[in-house]
């Protein structure tokens, strides 16, 4: 097992490891809900009891990468728009699909955050989740508005949609074992459990195409 950290720099080294380790554990294990913090330190090579030290729980360590990815999200949206001007909406679709899609934990936070790891933190760690999460969506939609064609009322509602479509298909596209053993007796069950990229990617083209008739007013 690895040294306790010391300095600054070593406490944020080794937090960012522990974040890796429960992004690898939910990799290699299909989900989020199969983290454990006995996984997690494993992982990194730490003695189980050391992740106290740098998060109170395994909801905090969960609800921090979720905030990560917030990050990742806007800075490949940003990427994706960065030079460009005009897109469509159908354009604009895309680029959140695409980027969103990319980012499998993340997509599988949607649905854990709003279920339970906001509420099973701290006020202050939720208050903080909630002060990054909702600047990176800013910056998110800001870079989207200015390359774009669609109005400001027009990407924000294509944003939010696009959180909860992804956390939802997300899940059904993931089944836990019991559920993957059931379709595989089933398999005509199953079909909410296909094409996760380019079932997200048709409910957006098709959500950001009929929002220019519903909000067409709004700048």
């Amino acid at each position: 097992m690895r040294e306790r950290a010391r300095s600054a720099e070593d406490k944020a080294t080794r937090s960012e490891e522990l974040l890796a380790a429960a992004e690898a554990v939910a990799l290699e294990l299909g989900g989020v809900r199969f983290v454990t913090v006995a996984a997690v330190t494993e992982r990194a090579n730490l003695h189980r009891t050391g992740v106290r030290r740098y998060y109170a729980s395994k909801e905090e360590l969960l609800l921090e990468l979720a905030e990560r990815g917030w990050g990742q999200w806007r800075d490949a949206v940003t990427k994706a728009a960065a030079g460009r001007s005009g897109l469509g909406p159908v354009e604009v679709a895309q680029v959140l699909a695409e980027t969103v899609t990319s980012l499998s934990v993340f997509c599988d936070l949607l649905t854990h955050v709003v279920m339970s790891l906001e509420n099973d933190v701290g006020l202050d760690r939720a208050r903080r989740y909630k002060s990054r999460a909702t600047a990176a969506h800013d910056e998110l939609v800001g870079a989207l508005d200015r390359a774009s064609s669609m109005t400001l009322a027009q990407i924000q509602t294509l944003v939010a949609t696009t959180v909860t479509v992804t956390a939802g298909l997300w899940q059904a596209a993931h089944p836990a074992p019991t559920l993957a053993a059931l379709y595989e007796q089933e398999p005509q069950w199953a079909h909410a459990a296909l094409d996760f990229e380019p079932r997200v990617s048709l409910i957006l083209q098709a959500t950001a195409v009929g929002l220019g008739e519903i909000l067409p007013e709004h700048g």
